[in-house]
């Protein structure tokens, strides 16, 4: 090609995630599991592949740069406490506010009525409800009785929570001790952000395979009873993102395009894995990329996925709501808002359990005598469910994060600092 011939436009990696998805759902229809379950079984693979190469970076890559963030600030480390608070005040008000429209939405759509529970098996709630969530569990759960094992469990929460120990610990040593782990960790984390780039060539693949999975095994059959619930989530989310999430980044002077820029494309992969440690490696290395500390990632970003799950906080309001009017059990406001304080302090920390909506929701309508019967319904439509709600909980983390940055100064409104262009922008 001559020096004067134009270049071809390069297809970024947030487009092939996009194309991913078009050949999934185009797979999962042609190809549904009942018909053909060897192709739901192959695609599988290939999902669980890449979410196991997402999951085996999480733990050093969080810890590395959250020593870094931390130990390499060891002159003022009252600003891990100031940030602590304010990060735990700001996943309060905001998580407070999605159970509010949840409950508003739900109780205006009454996606419930209508709906016969008859044909449901309580076997799958009580399953789920045997799983006890309490307040003082999650406090308790914060804390590892084992590095080593937290780490080979994936407990995020746990990984913070040894990693700011550790990283004071490293800030008061003095001399080569400090200097080496420093510089160890410094090295670890950029390795391992290079090793994310390495996973992310293959997400397209395991992209278009996670939503083949999803349409081949619940089709678009399964929407039609239940689409006004469905629905009804859908536009709740929406509604938050528009009432609060939005007037948050305004009143923070948050760059929204230029947020949105860089968060695009984790926030894709959220949506179509239904996965938060699959979008977690990459809305790190974007968030770094348009101009955020290290410091402040690290640490709100994960905490972010036990204490501000916005979008799963809406759900599980619209959830057990829905379950009651598909009962025919009136509830009254009163009881709907002490099942919303219920819900909102046994939803903390457990984002590590497999369906941990499932599980919380399955809790609450059991201590409120709500039919189980409910969870079995909602199953049917879960998986599409819980795209929407996870894709709301990572671009409320990423937002918690750049918020948090312009609250402590170290983030101008105007977004200087950045180091690079957002990848595949």
């Amino acid at each position: 090609m001559s020096a004067s011939e134009p270049s071809k436009p390069r297809i970024s990696s947030t487009q092939w995630i996009g194309i991913a998805m078009v050949a999934g759902i185009a797979i999962g229809t042609l190809f549904p599991t009942a018909e053909y379950p060897r192709v739901t079984e192959y695609a599988k693979v290939v999902s669980s592949v890449f979410l196991r190469m997402i999951k085996s970076l999480i733990v050093p890559l969080l810890f590395s740069t959250l020593v870094v963030g931390i130990a390499g600030h060891g002159d003022d480390l009252k600003k891990v406490g100031r940030l602590a608070w304010r990060s735990i005040l700001y996943f309060e008000v905001v998580t407070t506010l999605a159970l509010a429209i949840g409950l508003v939405a739900v109780n205006l759509v009454k996606p419930g009525a209508g709906v016969s529970l008859s044909g449901a098996g309580a076997d799958k709630g009580q399953q789920f409800a045997q799983t006890q969530v309490t307040f003082s569990g999650v406090i308790e759960h914060m804390v590892p009785q084992s590095f080593f094992e937290a780490a080979s469990r994936n407990e995020v929460l746990q990984i913070v929570f040894f990693a700011i120990i550790f990283a004071v610990a490293v800030a008061r040593v003095q001399g080569p001790p400090k200097d080496f782990m420093l510089k160890f960790c410094e090295s670890l984390s950029e390795v391992m952000f290079k090793f994310v780039g390495i996973v992310m060539a293959f997400a397209p693949f395991g992209i278009g395979a996670a939503i083949a999975v999803t349409v081949g095994q619940s089709g678009f059959g399964v929407l039609k009873s239940l689409a006004l619930l469905v629905g009804t989530l859908y536009g709740a989310l929406i509604v938050f993102v528009l009432l609060v999430l939005m007037p948050v980044a305004v009143m923070a002077k948050v760059p929204i395009a230029r947020f949105w820029s860089y968060v695009k494309e984790p926030w894709v992969i959220a949506f179509s894995t239904a996965s938060s440690e699959a979008a977690l490696p990459r809305a790190m290395e974007q968030l770094e990329r348009m101009g955020i500390p290290k410091r402040i990632i690290a640490f709100v970003l994960p905490t972010g996925y036990s204490f501000n799950l916005d979008g799963s906080t809406l759900y599980l309001a619209v959830a057990s709501v829905f379950a009651a009017q598909a009962a025919g059990i009136d509830m009254p406001v009163a009881t709907q808002l002490l099942m919303m304080l219920t819900l909102m302090l046994t939803s903390k920390g457990v984002a590590a359990v497999p369906r941990a909506s499932l599980v919380i929701l399955s809790g609450a309508l059991a201590s409120f005598n709500l039919p189980l019967e409910a969870v079995a319904v909602i199953l049917g439509v879960d998986a599409i469910m819980d795209m929407a709600r996870t894709s709301i909980n990572l671009l409320g983390n990423c937002l918690a994060t750049v918020v948090m940055a312009r609250w402590e100064g170290e983030y101008p409104a105007h977004g200087a600092g950045a180091v690079e262009r957002p990848a595949g922008a």
